[in-house]
């Protein structure tokens, strides 16, 4: 299994409902029924996806209140999508490190958007995290 495949599965799947309003479930089977993709990487997938929509008022709190000086609408979509997943792993996921999801979370940011972008996303979720330690 690669949690790191599953993160960036759920990372389209949630950019792709986020941009065009598509059923969830249409969205998953859109990006997860690729055949070289294990059964244990599509479950985290899943489960990476359904928790950030069911969470999802939550965690979008949680980056306004984190993403100071920044509008959660006038953040890009890749980052806004990739802070909410690693957001939905450090609050939910309780079998993830933070420093994991936080790590994940850069590596995503640098493959879907820019390396500028890694401090920022950073920055937001190296707060939530110290704020859910406490």
């Amino acid at each position: 299994m690669s949690r790191k495949v599953a993160r960036e599965k759920a990372m389209q799947t949630l950019f792709q409902i986020e941009l065009t309003n598509v059923n969830p479930e249409e969205a998953m089977r859109n990006v997860l029924e690729e055949p070289e993709l294990d059964e244990q990487s599509k479950v985290f997938a899943r489960r990476l996806i359904l928790g950030t929509l069911e969470k999802l008022d939550e965690i979008d709190k949680k980056i306004r209140e984190n993403a100071h000086k920044w509008q959660l609408e006038r953040i890009g979509n890749v980052e806004k999508t990739v802070l909410r997943i690693g957001t939905y792993e450090i609050l939910y996921v309780e079998d993830v490190p933070n420093a994991v999801a936080i790590n994940e979370a850069i590596n995503l940011v640098k493959v879907f958007s820019t390396e500028k972008a890694a401090p920022f996303v950073n920055g937001i979720l190296d707060k939530i995290a110290n704020e859910n330690r406490g």
